[in-house]
């Protein structure tokens, strides 16, 4: 049996709190914008550590799982944008509200739900979060609001979250993201629009992951300021890979919105290690050594690592047993991803309507008579 290292170290060796220089924030309609300086103690950096460590390790056993072909279908991971997830949940409540695309198992993870279920519901078992039948595009959780799988569709109904906030008065926000290929979508004008007459407290986010599917940025849109693009709504342009940056800027809009100022709009400049998909190798409109780049000088993970060892707020033990702990933590969701029954037969017309089937139109003779148990 291995023996167990033990630090010999006590908490009380440790810096338990420090203040880091972040990068300013590009700003639009905006006299200023979040601070320069954030503060991190040595308990929130390690959160934040185990929430990206743990969204990079799913990930990458996601895309294990996809291609031994456990996991069908469409599937796009998030591996490289895990400081936009963390940041954003490190800067609002559980009470507040989150709508998202397709690449939402970061978020899914972020808002509640455990890697088991995440895993279970990507290879379609019944213990998944919505019970193996919707895949990444149907997870859901408390105030979270599934990734959606119509490019944009999600804007105009975040928008509809922030309107619902805004009639309860409960001075909660709404976040929705959306993709630099969705950022050029009709419907986010109009949801725009809508958000500033009626100053919904709405915080739009584009994750700029710098490639709409396998289009670069500049390829396809006229203007790649994408904090820019609410014309009358401030905007900010964030660092999206640091999670100090990424949370003082959603602090910063979450205060704008519910002093009742309207919307805001921000661009997370980050970047994706996967292609856009399972099905897309990622390598043919981009160079590997642009991505193994990135990796190296501007890796999320690392860089919080960094900052915390350089500034002895934890060891290097210690990151090394989180690290065995959430391997761990992922190799028994995808024992039971793996192992878990798939969802009966029976169970197919299940929580298709709300209450009741619609009335019956004159003229359509189903087949079958679905009656629905939810």
């Amino acid at each position: 049996t291995g023996s167990r290292v033990v630090v010999s170290r006590s908490f009380a060796d440790f810096t338990p709190q420090a203040t880091f220089s972040i990068k300013k924030c590009d700003l639009h309609l905006l006299e200023e914008g979040p601070p320069l300086e954030a503060e991190l103690t040595r308990d929130q950096g390690l959160q934040y550590y185990r929430t990206m460590q743990t969204v990079r390790r799913m990930e990458l056993k996601a895309d294990q799982l996809y291609k031994q072909k456990i996991i069908r279908g469409f599937c796009h991971l998030y591996d490289g944008q895990e400081a936009c997830a963390a940041g954003i949940e490190a800067a609002i409540g559980p009470s507040d509200h989150l709508i998202t695309a397709y690449r939402a198992h970061g978020y899914t993870f972020t808002r509640g739900v455990s890697v088991r279920e995440i895993l279970a519901e990507l290879t379609g078992r019944k213990g998944g979060v919505a019970k193996g039948k919707g895949g990444s595009m149907h997870m859901y959780a408390p105030h979270f609001y599934g990734g959606n799988g119509i490019v944009g569709a999600q804007v105009p109904l975040g928008a509809g979250i922030a309107l619902a906030c805004q009639y309860q008065g409960n001075h909660q926000v709404c976040v929705t993201l959306y993709g630099d290929g969705a950022a050029n979508q009709g419907q986010i004008f109009e949801a725009y629009n809508m958000a500033a007459l009626w100053k919904l407290p709405c915080i739009f986010i584009c994750e700029n992951n710098k490639y709409g599917m396998g289009t670069s940025v500049e390829r396809a849109a006229a203007s790649t300021e994408y904090y820019k693009r609410g014309d009358y709504i401030p905007g900010r342009g964030v660092d999206g890979m640091d999670v100090l940056c990424v949370r003082e800027a959603t602090k910063f809009a979450a205060d704008h919105c519910r002093a009742g100022k309207g919307p805001i709009i921000m661009e997370l400049q980050t970047y994706r290690y996967h292609g856009h998909s399972m099905s897309d190798p990622g390598v043919s409109y981009r160079t590997r050594e642009e991505i193994q780049e990135v990796r190296t000088k501007s890796d999320p993970i690392s860089m919080l690592k960094e900052r915390m060892l350089s500034n002895n707020m934890a060891s290097a033990e210690e990151f090394k047993e989180l690290d065995v702990d959430i391997r761990k933590e992922v190799e028994e969701a995808a024992q039971f991803a793996t192992s878990d029954p798939e969802p009966p037969l029976d169970e197919l017309c299940n929580h298709i309507f709300s209450n009741n089937p619609p009335l019956e139109v004159r003229g359509t003779t189903p087949w079958s008579r679905l009656t629905s148990v939810s």
